[in-house]
């Protein structure tokens, strides 16, 4: 299954549940949809918990270039928002 991503408004907010995909290629997938990000666009990460590790990557990464926001911090679910620098 493909998804299409359009980049329909500079707002847009694009969903990746990292739940369904295997552990071996999280990471790169993560990153592969941060890199497809417009500036300005949101990625809406929702996972089973809190991705520190991932967290320090995408900061050595990317650095200032994508804001991390938490929408909710609670054991079992997570949900966080990558928003790519305009």
């Amino acid at each position: 299954m493909s998804t299409v991503h359009l980049h329909l408004s500079p707002d847009a907010i694009y969903p990746f549940d990292a739940r369904g995909i295997a552990k071996r290629f999280r990471h790169a997938a993560i990153f592969g949809a941060l890199d497809a990000l417009h500036p300005g666009e949101t990625m809406r990460f929702v996972n089973d918990h809190d991705p520190l590790p991932l967290l320090d990557q995408l900061a050595r990464r990317y650095g200032e270039t994508v804001a991390v926001t938490y929408r909710q911090r609670e054991p079992g679910g997570v949900v966080i928002d990558f928003v790519k620098a305009a």
